[in-house]
């Protein structure tokens, strides 16, 4: 069997479910969750072992338009771990319109050429299914506005576990080949003195 693995870097705007899905994909909390935007502060690696593959889940913190030095620093984070990763997974819930938030971050991936993109479709259990093959099919046309091309279009629930399990073949089958990178077992690579500073800033939250 061909194993294969690698780096996933999850983007989106704020609150566009990108925690909530890293977890829900590595099966435990390895990034707080809030309602509020820019929880995530760091690049927080989840790890998914399987046995054709193992998948290093990387959730940036949501990119916008800066407006303090925090801001900023925080996309440069974002686009760092860009450039170093084989596959992006890019968050667009089902429940909002496709904005000039999700296009702004669309074409800053778009312009990277190389890296495969698919489109997640977070949320999907919030719509009827008339809604939710709209809302895909605009999903579709944002890729061709923005002159660029999605690797797949996969919508999800992490509430409900809707179609985590095809997310994760298809972030697989872009990977190219290679051994485990880290031990089978371990679900993210964060110091557990950070762990714990990051359980305590949600519960803060």
């Amino acid at each position: 069997m061909t194993h294969r693995s690698g780096f996933v870097s999850i983007v989106g705007r704020p609150n566009a479910g990108k925690s909530t899905l890293t977890n829900a994909l590595v099966g435990q909390k390895v990034a707080i969750t809030s309602d509020r935007p820019q929880t995530t502060r760091r690049a927080i690696r989840g790890i998914l072992t399987r046995e054709d593959a193992q998948i290093i889940l990387v959730d940036t913190p949501g990119l916008h338009r800066p407006r303090t030095l925090l801001g900023e620093r925080l996309n440069e984070e974002v686009r760092e771990t860009w450039s170093s990763v084989d596959v992006i997974g890019l968050c667009l819930p089902a429940n909002e319109e496709i904005g000039p938030g999700d296009k702004f971050i669309a074409k800053q991936i778009i312009a990277l050429g190389r890296t495969p993109i698919v489109v997640i479709v977070t949320k999907a259990d919030t719509l009827s299914r008339a809604l939710l093959a709209e809302h895909l099919h605009q999903v579709g046309e944002l890729a061709a506005e923005l002159d660029g091309t999605w690797a797949s279009i996969v919508p999800v629930s992490a509430f409900s576990g809707e179609n985590l399990t095809v997310l994760a073949d298809e972030f697989a089958s872009l990977l190219p080949e290679g051994p485990m990178l880290y031990p089978d077992g371990e679900v993210t690579d964060e110091p557990l003195e950070i762990a714990v500073a990051e359980l305590i800033r949600e519960a803060a939250l």
